[in-house]
C-alpha cells in the first residue's frame, strides 16, 4: 500500500515509481517517446491504462507509459505542478484557476461521470425536500464542486439555501458511504465510484448530478474531471502526448464494448462482490467522455459561472476568468 509521503523527492524515489518503471522494458523506455502518469494507487484512471497495456495499444503507438502511484490527489498536483510527472486526472476548476495564476495548464475530458445523493431505498428521504433538517453527508468539505452545484440547484427549485435547510456532514467518501449504511446520516451526495458501490449494496438514488446540472439549464452536461498536463510539457513532446490520448480513446472504445476487458481489471476495482464489479463497470461506461467540441466548452462556461457565484474566490481564486484555452486536446 502506498505511504503518504513528504517530498518530492520521495514521491519520485519511493517503491511505486521503482515498480512502474521496472514494469517498462528498458529498450522500449530508450527508444520510444514516453509520458509519466500520476495517478491514485485505486483510481478509475489505472483502469483506462491498465486496459491500453493490456489491449498493447501503448506497443502500437510506439509509446512507453510509465505510471506513478500517489497516495493522495494533493500528491500528484504537487508532482505535476513541478514537472516531476506528465498527465494526471483532476477537475479543471482547479486547473482553471492555476491556468489564471500564470500556471499554463491544459485539460482534456477523461470522464463525464458524475456523482449523485444516495438515500437509504426504504427510508424516509423520497425527495430532495425531505432533506430539511436531516444529516445530508457530503464527501468532500464545503467547496465540493457537486455540493455546490446540489446548493445552486435547490435555490433555483425551493429558493432556499440547502446549507442552512440540512446538517452537513463532510467527509472523505468512504467514510460518508459507511455513515450512510449505518443510519448515521439521512442521504449522502459522494462521487460515482462510491455511489455505484452504493447502488449495489441496494441503495437508492435521490438524484444524479448529471440531473442537477441540467436542472441548472446546462446542456450539454459537461465534464467535471480530466486529463490535466502543463503546455510546457506538450510543447516539448507533443508527438507523445498524442499518442497517449489516441491509445486512451481506443482503450475507452474497448471498456464500452468489452465485458472480457473488465475481467483484467478485477483486481484493480476491487469489488466486494459480483454486484459491485457490474456497477462499476456500468457506471464508468456511462461516464466514457464523447465529443468535446463548442457545446462542450460552452456548458463549461456557465458551469464556472455558476460555480464562481457561490463558490466565490475561495473556490476560483482572487483572478476568476473562463479561459477557453485551458482546453484541449494536446497538439502535435
Amino acid at each position: 500500500m502506498t505511504t503518504p509521503l513528504l517530498s518530492r523527492r520521495d514521491l519520485l524515489l519511493g517503491a511505486g515509481a521503482t515498480a512502474a518503471l521496472a514494469m517498462t522494458p528498458r529498450s522500449l523506455r530508450a527508444a520510444s517517446p514516453s509520458v509519466r502518469i500520476g495517478a491514485l494507487k485505486f483510481g478509475t484512471l489505472n483502469w483506462l491504462v491498465a486496459t491500453i497495456k493490456g489491449e498493447g495499444l501503448d506497443a502500437r503507438e510506439n509509446l512507453a507509459i510509465e505510471s506513478v502511484d500517489f497516495a493522495s490527489g494533493q500528491a500528484t498536483t504537487v508532482a505535476l505542478q513541478a514537472g516531476d510527472i506528465d498527465l494526471i486526472v483532476s477537475d479543471w476548476l482547479w486547473a482553471m484557476q492555476r491556468r489564471n495564476g500564470g500556471e499554463m495548464l491544459r485539460f482534456a475530458p477523461f470522464s463525464n461521470a458524475l456523482g449523485a445523493v444516495m438515500v437509504q431505498a426504504d427510508g424516509p428521504v423520497r425527495a430532495l425536500s425531505d432533506l430539511k433538517g436531516r444529516k445530508l453527508g457530503i464527501a468532500g468539505g464545503p467547496l465540493d464542486k457537486s455540493w455546490l452545484l446540489l446548493r445552486a440547484y435547490a435555490r433555483e427549485r425551493a429558493g432556499a439555501d440547502l446549507a442552512s435547510l440540512v446538517e452537513p456532514v463532510y467527509g472523505a467518501a468512504p467514510l460518508i458511504s459507511e455513515q450512510l449504511v449505518l443510519g448515521r446520516v439521512d442521504a449522502a451526495l459522494t462521487f460515482w465510484p462510491y455511489a455505484a458501490r452504493l447502488d449495489a449494496r441496494g441503495l437508492r438514488r435521490l438524484i444524479d448530478m448529471d440531473e442537477v446540472v441540467s436542472g441548472l439549464g446546462i446542456s450539454p452536461t459537461p465534464p467535471l474531471v480530466g486529463f490535466v498536463w502543463r503546455e510546457k510539457s506538450e510543447e516539448a513532446r507533443g508527438a507523445a502526448f498524442q499518442a497517449f490520448f489516441r491509445a486512451a480513446s481506443a482503450a475507452n472504445r474497448v471498456l464500452a464494448t468489452s465485458d472480457a476487458a473488465w475481467e483484467r481489471l478485477r483486481p484493480l476495482m476491487q469489488a466486494a462482490d459480483q454486484a459491485e464489479f457490474l456497477k462499476l463497470r456500468d457506471y464508468f461506461r456511462a461516464g466514457i467522455p464523447g465529443a468535446f467540441g463548442a457545446a462542450e466548452r460552452t456548458s463549461c462556461a456557465r458551469l464556472y459561472e455558476v460555480l464562481a457565484r457561490i463558490g466565490g474566490k475561495d473556490l476560483v481564486g482572487p483572478d476568476a476568468r473562463f479561459d477557453a484555452a485551458l482546453f484541449g486536446p494536446a497538439k502535435d
